[in-house]
């Protein structure tokens, strides 16, 4: 699902950033998510978060806190085993105040801290807010399918799922990059961490970019194992993917709405079609 996240932080603020600017790249993302935003606006942070319904539709707005409010997220994109983690969250005491797949994340961070992407089955980028230890993550999926953009402009780190919600920031540089030119020439795209902006950084596929105490961090939590198992006949090779196959389409066709295909008229997407029809 389509939503927008963005945000500004600013550690050494003594009073949080311009409403007016984090409610205008807001305005940026409302393709991503038509059906209204939110904001969270504190001392030295802001996040605002633009929606587009897909689970919970009565009470999933974000950004969204654990029980004391001093845990924040906003995210884009969907936690497939939602169900599974809040179940098990519950039984070690976490409350729950929505049916939203986003809840599960601050319980987990409360739970195991930065951690918690390991244990998370879909597509993503989240940005969390921890309030006690003055802490910001943005998080990115295994495969990058989410994107996260960031740029830092001074003491500010201000993030955003579009470039284009950061660049109409007149503190920000549009300074093309031309390796990054010279990149999306080659490739069709310009692979992460560059984005074509200089100073616009693009957070990679399995990452977490961290920023406390005025240090900024990248994180790897995750990374493809080729390795070899062995022992596995090819029978056992096909087996294995339309097992894959079948729970991947499976656990996508959680909604609370209608759900569509989009089709190449590939085998990809028939196989997708006749393996949820059936």
């Amino acid at each position: 699902s389509m939503c927008g996240i963005c945000g500004i932080f600013d550690q050494s603020s003594k009073v949080p950033p311009n409403k007016g600017e984090l409610e205008a790249m807001c305005g940026l993302l409302a393709h991503r998510g038509p059906d209204g935003y939110r904001t969270l606006i504190r001392r030295g942070i802001g996040i605002g978060h633009t929606r587009l319904s897909v689970i919970d539709i009565e009470t999933g707005w974000q950004p969204i806190s654990n029980e004391r409010g001093d845990v924040w997220v906003a995210l884009n994109g969907e936690i497939y085993n939602y169900r599974e983690l809040r179940s098990e969250l519950r039984s070690r005491g976490h409350t729950f105040t929505t049916e939203s797949d986003t809840e599960v994340i601050v319980h987990l961070y409360e739970e195991i801290g930065d951690s918690l992407v390991t244990k998370l089955r879909g597509m993503f980028a989240f940005a969390l807010w921890d309030e006690s230890r003055q802490r910001l993550v943005l998080a990115c999926d295994r495969i990058g399918k989410k994107p996260i953009y960031y740029t830092e402009v001074g003491d500010q780190l201000i993030f955003a799922s579009e470039i284009a919600a950061l660049t109409q920031n007149p503190r920000v540089s549009k300074e093309v990059d031309l390796q990054s030119v010279y990149q999306y020439l080659s490739y069709g795209y310009i692979p992460a961490p560059q984005s074509i902006f200089k100073n616009v950084g693009k957070v990679p596929p399995a990452h977490l970019l961290v920023r406390e105490n005025g240090r900024t961090q990248l994180k790897n939590y995750w990374t493809l194992d080729f390795t070899q198992q062995g022992g596995s006949s090819f029978q056992d090779y096909v087996q294995g993917i339309r097992e894959h196959l079948t729970d991947a389409v499976k656990i996508r066709l959680e909604s609370d709405v209608p759900l569509g295909f989009f089709l190449s008229g590939g085998v990809d997407s028939s196989l997708v079609v006749a393996i949820a029809s059936s």
